[in-house]
């Protein structure tokens, strides 16, 4: 049974880039393997490398980075999800693992309308909460009345270490991850509904 919708409309809604807005590209076993790393977190990975081979480490990263940014297509129903947004006056946000300069060329390919875009180079990265209160101070808007979005586990656990009401993007998958997320949706689809749905 779907849920009801929520009775109030968020102030803002901060989404998740790689998997949530655009279809997923990155091929991380295959950048763990040019970067010389094993399993696990690669920004981690890299945090402890200094010198040339972190710049090399660096330099792989942001060459997949930049080649799947400029091969990046939206998810279906995101341009729609976000016109949405905009027509009800909610503010966007994105919070992305990626570099700046990847998240540039996604939202310029695509037009996107994003009112803030926090990346690694501006806050640790999810799911510590501190890019998505960053967001919210930049979008002068308070998180209670801030939504987050994403398909990974750390952005649910950003969202709930920040106090802002989560929505996993769950691409008809179980989730594999123990974080609880305020509500579930399949698709971008059924978030715009949502937001349809809402007086």
């Amino acid at each position: 049974m779907p849920l009801k919708p929520p009775a109030i409309l968020p102030a803002a809604v901060l989404f998740d880039m790689d998997g949530t807005l655009t279809e997923p590209l990155l091929d991380f076993p295959r950048i763990r393997a040019d970067m010389g790393i094993g399993p696990g977190s690669i920004l981690a990975a890299l945090a402890d490398m200094s010198g040339p081979a972190r710049l090399a480490a660096e330099a792989i990263l942001h060459r997949h980075e930049d080649e799947a940014a400029g091969r990046s297509t939206l998810n279906p129903g995101c341009r729609e999800l976000l016109e949405t947004l905009s027509s009800r006056g909610i503010l966007v946000g994105c919070i992305t693992l990626n570099s700046r300069e990847s998240a540039r060329t996604v939202f310029q390919r695509h037009g996107l309308p994003i009112e803030v875009i926090i990346t690694r180079e501006d806050a640790p990265p999810k799911p510590s909460p501190e890019p998505l209160c960053g967001a919210c101070r930049r979008l002068g808007v308070a998180e209670a009345d801030t939504w987050m979005v994403g398909d990974g586990q750390f952005d649910i656990e950003a969202g709930a270490a920040a106090g802002i009401r989560t929505i996993w993007l769950s691409h008809g998958k179980q989730r594999a991850f123990h974080a609880v997320p305020w509500r579930e949706v399949r698709d971008l689809w059924e978030l715009d509904q949502i937001f349809k749905g809402i007086e």
